[in-house]
């Protein structure tokens, strides 16, 4: 069996820290070729490669990552345990890491996370976003607690993993002030031939519209596609077209954008998931997350 050298590990995570070789040798006052051979060691043990190397050139590769993440949680609780023997009072908040799909909107995530948001004193929040496949390869690995996104895991990916339906919300148009003015008399018939942004295509909701669209026969002059839902709503508030939301957000964008709300659309609703690798949530805060959306952000 071979044992973990700390040593190693923490000559690793310096690196990493510091950015590279040179700055993490100041700091460890040992030379740069030392180092190297020290994580080539740890590399042999752990049996995986913790950089992708170019020449002089080193980049921490996904392993590396997951590695550094762990070194980050043993030299927490080092500096912790040094707390603790010095009888300073320590109250180390729970991890919790979430994995948000890139093309949620921004905020209805942060409705999701408020129950966490108003509790980081006892919860340390780790939020990476990404795209959901990667996401989930991270829950896999459980590197992640959980991940919320927009469809619930398919077959596709072959993981055994759980979905959990966190609610849905209607979706709504909104425009600029000049737009809105225009395009909301004759509603919905009306957005036949409008500026449209439209999310990207890697959403759910953009087959839902372009289903929708087809079945009211309209046809809306596509002038911007986003995966970016801020984005959207930028360009939106900039008179560039009209673009579409979810309505439970009603409120926050038309303050934050200066937009108006044009109208809803019958039957397109946007869909809110977490996935997780056990069918029973555990984790305190997650079921936090997950009663809050059902009983308050989505309304039950």
């Amino acid at each position: 069996m071979n044992w973990l050298n700390y040593h190693h590990l923490m000559y690793f995570w310096t690196v990493v820290r510091k950015g590279g070789l040179a700055p993490a040798a100041e700091e460890l006052r040992l030379s740069p070729s030392t180092i190297s051979t020290q994580i080539q060691q740890l590399e042999d043990v752990l049996g995986y490669k913790l950089f992708d190397r170019s020449g002089r050139q080193m980049a921490v590769n996904d392993v590396g990552q997951v590695v550094y993440r762990y070194a980050e949680e043993i030299f927490g609780l080092g500096r912790e345990l040094q707390d603790v023997l010095e009888d300073r009072t320590v109250e180390r908040p729970v991890r919790v890491q979430i994995g948000i799909a890139d093309v949620l909107s921004k905020l209805v995530v942060a409705k999701l996370l408020s129950p966490i948001l108003g509790s980081l004193q006892t919860y340390r929040l780790v939020c990476r976003e990404d795209q959901p496949d990667h996401l989930v390869s991270q829950l896999i690995l459980h590197d992640l607690d959980i991940v919320l996104t927009d469809k619930p895991i398919g077959p596709d990916l072959r993981v055994r993993g759980f979905n959990h339906l966190l609610g849905e919300s209607q979706v709504a148009v909104y425009a600029s002030a000049s737009l809105a003015e225009k395009y909301a008399r004759g509603f919905p018939k009306s957005l036949d031939g409008s500026p449209c942004i439209l999310p990207g295509d890697r959403t759910e909701l953009r087959g839902s519209l372009e289903q929708w669209f087809e079945s009211n026969g309209i046809r809306p002059h596509v002038v911007a596609e986003c995966d970016d839902s801020a984005l959207a709503k930028s360009l939106g508030g900039a008179s560039v077209g009209v673009f579409v939301a979810p309505q439970i957000t009603s409120k926050e964008i038309r303050q934050q954008y200066r937009v108006k709300e044009i109208g809803l659309l019958d039957g397109v609703v946007d869909k809110y998931y977490a996935i997780s690798m056990d069918r029973r949530i555990k984790h305190p805060a997650i079921q936090a997350i997950i009663e809050h959306a059902k009983d308050n952000v989505f309304g039950g």
